[in-house]
């Protein structure tokens, strides 16, 4: 394979491997941190990250608050503390080697008051601030803000041509690189956009030729790209290498740190990982955000597949082939369906799925009474975690709400999350991993349950295969 070559990010030549950023509590200090101390970028999530009390014990994040805005109050309050812990922490592990980055949501509720409430405590000890999920236009003012080199995450050359046109071109000395997330392989929440169809994964290399081309038309010929999203092993990037195509180029890795010693996941999820096989990994839309996203196929998400499946529209009035009454409810009030629909409808009944939900596309779910009560309670402890939440209608606008009906069909991913990084059950929560996650079950590397210290994942990357 070609020689790895150092490259320079946020001021400082590193490997052009990049750690991916991870959700609520998944890439954390040590875990960042230890990346770092070998060499490359680490990126600790700054979505809700750990704090601990002086004992060093975990501090559950329990919502107190009557109302969801005083919730919301909380969680910010959560993440801000969160984030500088881990913060502290990955500074200390890396012991002065590679660089350090905080990782942002920019759908995530109270995205703007978290960042600035973690680098104002931070200052001098991250390096860069990488975001994604939604158009993060305000991220390149708020890194300068604090001297911090910035990265978005983008799907397309499009989509960075709108950012760098709105906002970027005035900050271009601070744009540290460009993660080019591939949105049909990469873990977690992805940026298919409605053109680009889930089904038919496209080949990255023309996307990010394209991007490049792009970055060269406004002068950033020397800002890398970091390729995110279906990486294992090097040699089957070589082409990338030394290509003015492409340029300047990194790479990241997001599922394989999470097999290592210092991932903070359960010994549970872990072997997990290392038992799937293809396509075990499940490209689907139920994520509350409204974008797609990749995650392990288990009962949860399972449920979430039967639960859109038992689902029939529905008009509150005799319209067209919906002429048939189908009574719904406590109060067993009609509604009108088409025949073929009630015969469906009957039988989910007969099968004890009694409870119906309106969503707000004119249609009904039919569900258990417990799962149906599961949900009501979720979306009324709901913390307004994202912007704006379809499956709760939480808004952090001034109204407070998205103004459409809360979307059943969906989930409290606040909850889930937490609940799976905290030694849940991995088959009742949601479990992000990228496609190519049943590379470890192939991988000899990992046979007989090997779990590698960061530091030998790292030196096993850099020999390409």
């Amino acid at each position: 394979m070609k020689a790895l070559n150092p490259i320079v990010i946020a001021g400082q030549e590193v490997l052009p491997l990049v750690e991916g950023g991870k959700g609520v509590a998944v890439s954390n200090g040590l875990s960042s941190g230890a990346w770092a101390a070998a060499g490359g970028v680490g990126t600790f999530s700054g979505v809700n990250a750990d704090s601990y009390d002086p004992s060093g014990h975990y501090i559950p994040q329990v919502y107190h608050g009557r109302t969801r805005r005083d919730r919301h109050e909380e969680l910010v309050r959560y993440a801000i503390d969160g984030g500088i812990t881990q913060a502290q922490i990955a500074h200390e592990t890396r012991n002065g080697q590679g660089r350090l980055h905080i990782n942002i949501l920019w759908e995530m509720g109270g995205a703007e008051r978290v960042l600035h409430g973690v680098m104002e405590k931070c200052r001098g000890i991250i390096q860069g601030v990488t975001c994604g999920a939604g158009m993060p236009y305000k991220l390149a003012e708020i890194a300068a803000h604090y001297g911090l080199h910035y990265y978005p995450i983008i799907s397309s050359g499009r989509a960075f041509r709108a950012l760098w046109k709105r906002a970027y071109h005035k900050f271009s000395d601070l744009l540290g690189g460009v993660v080019y997330e591939d949105p049909w392989l990469a873990g977690g929440h992805n940026g298919l956009s409605n053109s680009e169809d889930p089904r038919h994964p496209e080949d990255p290399y023309p996307r990010v030729a394209a991007l490049r081309a792009v970055m060269n038309e406004a002068g950033l010929h020397q800002t890398p790209i970091i390729m995110a999203g279906g990486v294992w092993w090097l040699s089957e990037w070589e082409h990338w290498l030394d290509n003015p195509e492409i340029g300047p180029v990194a790479f990241q890795f997001g599922t394989r740190p999470l097999l290592t010693k210092e991932s903070p996941i359960s010994p549970m999820w872990k072997k997990r990982l290392a038992d799937l096989r293809p396509g075990d990994v499940d490209l689907q839309r139920f994520s509350p955000t409204g974008f797609y996203s990749s995650a392990v196929r288990n009962p949860f998400l399972d449920e979430l597949h039967q639960r859109s499946d038992r689902q029939i529209p529905f008009t509150p009035e005799p319209v067209g082939a919906h002429d048939t009454a189908l009574s719904v409810g406590a109060r067993k009030r009609d509604v009108y369906v088409t025949a073929a629909d009630k015969i469906r409808a009957e039988a989910w009944f007969a099968a004890g799925f009694t409870e119906t939900m309106k969503t707000p596309d004119a249609t009904l779910i039919f569900v258990t009474p417990p799962k149906a009560e599961e949900i009501r309670v979720d979306q009324i402890d709901c913390m307004g975690c994202l912007s704006a939440c379809a499956f709760s209608n939480w808004s952090q606008s001034d109204e407070g709400s998205t103004g459409r009906k809360a979307d059943p069909r969906s989930f409290c991913i606040q909850k889930t999350l937490q609940n799976i990084a905290h030694d849940g059950n991995i088959d009742a929560e949601l479990m992000f991993a990228g496609h190519n996650a049943y590379r470890f079950g192939q991988d000899p590397w990992y046979q007989n349950g090997f779990v590698p210290t960061v530091k030998q994942l790292v030196e096993r990357i850099t020999t390409g295969s």
